[in-house]
């Protein structure tokens, strides 16, 4: 058996979100010592730390629940399980998408100030007209 805190370290996890998640029922069958302590075992911990990586998929709360209640009623609701995570798994892939054309531009960007630094291109901002940069040109590398 483990206690709240061997939890929390074994799933990387802060000690008032374990309490939280116990408390809004996420953590089924929850168990306790001879002085009222909660106390997890093997398949609880395992759980708990999917409800970690849940978390990280961008389940909310209430999606964690209807998950564990589909969970809690069986095989049945396998389907059912494969449609709600194959929607969350193809929300992450537009996240990733996006997460990566944003990188894609910052290098885009480097390589502009790179090119601009050393002398291989002029600079042009979208932000500040061609003849304000001719007069000052040095201070405008920000942009």
């Amino acid at each position: 058996m483990f206690t709240m805190k061997q939890v929390c370290q074994e799933a990387n996890m802060s000690y008032q979100t374990l309490k939280y998640y116990c408390n809004e029922g996420l953590v089924p069958n929850v168990k306790r010592d001879h002085n009222n302590r909660r106390i997890f075992d093997e398949r609880d911990v395992k759980w708990i730390k999917d409800l970690t990586c849940l978390k990280r998929c961008g389940m909310s709360i209430q999606e964690m629940k209807d998950y564990l209640e589909m969970c809690l009623e069986g095989p049945s609701t396998i389907p059912k399980r494969q449609k709600f995570l194959d929607q969350k798994r193809d929300a992450l892939l537009e996240q990733m998408k996006e997460v990566q054309s944003s990188i894609d531009y910052i290098d885009w960007k480097q390589d502009f100030y790179q090119d601009v630094l050393d002398g291989k291109r002029p600079y042009l901002s979208n932000l500040i007209a061609a003849d304000q940069l001719e007069n000052s040109p040095s201070e405008h590398f920000g942009h």
